[in-house]
């Protein structure tokens, strides 16, 4: 367990560190989008990487993509929009805060997510505490895009 820790840790310092790194492509390109596209391409090689090193090629079988809920088939679509904010706004608003909102607005989605048990998630019912602790993540935004 203390090994997914981890890896979430570093998942949390790549998206600090991402969106100035997407951001300087696109400014060096001074064309965003095919920054983007550039970006993506990195991803999938490296996805196609990890692919080839753990075995895990081949599609599955069409009975098994039958059974995939109409949701989950846009996942790519939250990853593109996450990368679309990187190349248009993280410069302009700075990392702390850019990272900030996303990060407060990733965790009260997950507890209302996890409420209701909704996108695959097991319910975890929103707490005084929980909601608690997303207040305070808001003020917390709030002190870092003031100040």
């Amino acid at each position: 367990m203390l090994f997914l820790y981890g890896f979430a840790l570093l998942a949390g310092l790549a998206s600090a560190v991402a969106p100035g790194q997407n951001a300087t492509l696109a400014k060096s390109f001074a064309r965003p989008l095919p920054a983007g596209v550039v970006s993506l391409l990195v991803s999938l090689a490296t996805v196609g990487v990890i692919v080839l090193m753990t075995g895990q090629f081949g599609l599955p079988r069409a009975d098994r993509l039958a059974e995939v809920p109409w949701w989950a088939w846009f996942g790519g679509l939250m990853s593109a929009g996450l990368m679309m904010a990187q190349l248009f706004i993280a410069k302009k608003i700075g990392a702390a805060t850019f990272l900030g909102l996303i990060v407060t607005a990733g965790v009260i989605t997950s507890t209302l997510l996890d409420h209701f048990g909704l996108v695959g998630f097991k319910v975890h019912p929103a707490s005084l505490w929980r909601i608690l602790g997303g207040a305070l993540m808001i003020g917390g935004v709030g002190l870092v895009a003031r100040f």
